[in-house]
């Protein structure tokens, strides 16, 4: 029977959304969040390995993101582990009005409810982290009179297409990941949005469109701060920028860096440690 190996990453402070990011770059087989610590699974076959890991908690580390972490390694027989990780997926209440739940569990909404079904598929965009729900919350008080959105960093696709079933016309779900670009197209024809949402596989600076009404872009601040001005240049003169993933303490610097090139803060959400802001 093949064998896998697991690898527990514990970091403080632990940021899911952080880890997730960087450690999908080594093609990692699995990520899953356990609320305290991340679990990593690799195949039989596969080349990343505890020094690999290590090197990208390393800088994270001195990038200040994380002050220290512990890596702990086991192997195991084979299991089918996205099974196992869909039996933990729940219905999530965002706001309100918002439901998000997985195809494997039946909700029955009231009148003013949208229910958004998504299967994450291991990708980040489940709406068990805050940033997702700061983000939706903002999409819903924003999106009045917003036709075309763009979702930078889409993972499941899940703020594109909550944007259309909130009234936009069309949104494009961005991301440099084919698991998500493939996640996020299954997470679109599950919510029969496929004819609005255009899930995109690039990166921003590869986008030849632009204008758009509404950017949402829930991603680490290290990347924010990189791509503040080619965002810039896709928003419309009067459009609206919603920017998460960000934790509370980094609020000076994405402000500085976001008003250098011409976009101000209308509007602030917090919830916990993380925050969201709202800028035209």
């Amino acid at each position: 029977m093949k064998k896998y190996k697991q690898f527990n990453i514990y970091s403080t402070p632990y940021n899911p959304e952080i880890l997730s990011g960087f450690l999908w770059d080594l093609e990692i087989g699995g990520f899953l969040d356990n609320d305290t610590f991340a679990t990593v699974y690799t195949g039989e076959n596969s080349t990343v390995s505890y020094e690999a890991i290590e090197s990208i908690l390393k800088l994270l580390q001195e990038s200040g993101e994380i002050e220290n972490y512990l890596i702990e390694v086991s192997e195991f027989e084979e299991k089918n582990w996205n099974e196992e990780w869909e039996k933990n997926l729940n219905i999530i209440k965002v706001t309100d009005n918002i439901i998000i739940r997985p195809s494997t569990k039946f909700y029955e909404k009231t009148c003013n409810e949208l229910v958004i079904t998504i299967d994450p598929k291991m990708s980040f965009g489940t709406g068990e982290h805050e940033t997702t729900k700061i983000v939706l919350g903002l999409v819903e008080k924003n999106i009045i009179n917003k036709k075309r959105v763009l979702d930078v960093g889409s993972g499941t696709a899940v703020l594109a297409i909550a944007a259309v079933k909130l009234g936009a016309n069309y949104a494009v779900a961005l991301d440099n990941d084919e698991w998500c670009h493939l996640n996020g197209n299954e997470n679109t024809t599950l919510n029969n949005v496929e004819d609005k949402v255009n899930v995109v596989l690039g990166e921003l600076k590869d986008l030849e469109e632009e204008n758009f009404d509404l950017i949402l872009a829930n991603i680490n601040k290290p990347i924010l701060l990189d791509i503040k001005e080619l965002i810039k240049n896709k928003l419309s003169p009067n459009g609206t920028l919603i920017l998460s993933g960000l934790l509370i303490t980094d609020e000076e610097d994405i402000v500085t860096a976001y008003n250098s090139v011409g976009l101000k803060v209308v509007d602030k959400t917090t919830m916990n440690e993380w925050m969201g802001l709202v800028l035209q």
